[in-house]
C-alpha cells in the first residue's frame, strides 16, 4: 500500500484526536496509545466480519513509520485480509492529518488476529 493516499473511507474504523495525556516523556504520542487505537479499529472490522464479538489473540508486524503529535487527527483504517475457521486477520493502517503537515500521511501499520467468540467466551466458527 502506498504511503501517499489513505485507504477508502469504507475502511475507516476509528478516528481520534491525540491529546496531551497520550504523550510519552519526549512529548510525542505514546506508542501504546496508538497501538490500542489500532486494536480497537481492527476489532471493529473483525466484529463486522464475524457478526459478533471477537478477542485479540495476536498482534504482528507493527511498524511505526513517523511520530504522532498532540492535536493530530488520527484515522485508523482496517481491512480483513484473511478468514480462518475461528480467526480473522486484519491489516490496520494509521494516517494522521495535521495543520503542520497539510496533507494526510501514514504513520503506523500492523497486522492483528482476532478469534470469534460465542456467548460463553469460547472460540466459534466465523461463519456460524
Amino acid at each position: 500500500m502506498t504511503h501517499l493516499i489513505p485507504p477508502s473511507l469504507e475502511c475507516l474504523m476509528l478516528r481520534a484526536i491525540a491529546m496531551p495525556a497520550d504523550t510519552n516523556p519526549y512529548g510525542k504520542v505514546f506508542g501504546g496509545w496508538l497501538l490500542s487505537q489500532m486494536d480497537l479499529a481492527g476489532a471493529n472490522a473483525a466484529t463486522q466480519r464475524a457478526r459478533g464479538p471477537v478477542a485479540t489473540v495476536a498482534i504482528e508486524a507493527i511498524t511505526f513509520l513517523h511520530p504522532v503529535n498532540v492535536g493530530d487527527e488520527v484515522s485508523c483504517y482496517a481491512q480483513v485480509t484473511r478468514v480462518g475457521r475461528t480467526s480473522i486477520q486484519t491489516q490496520v493502517d494509521v494516517w494522521v492529518s495535521s495543520s503542520r503537515v497539510g496533507h494526510p500521511h501514514k504513520v503506523t501499520e500492523g497486522l492483528f488476529t482476532f478469534v470469534a467468540m460465542d456467548e460463553n467466551r469460547r472460540p466459534r466458527p466465523v461463519d456460524a
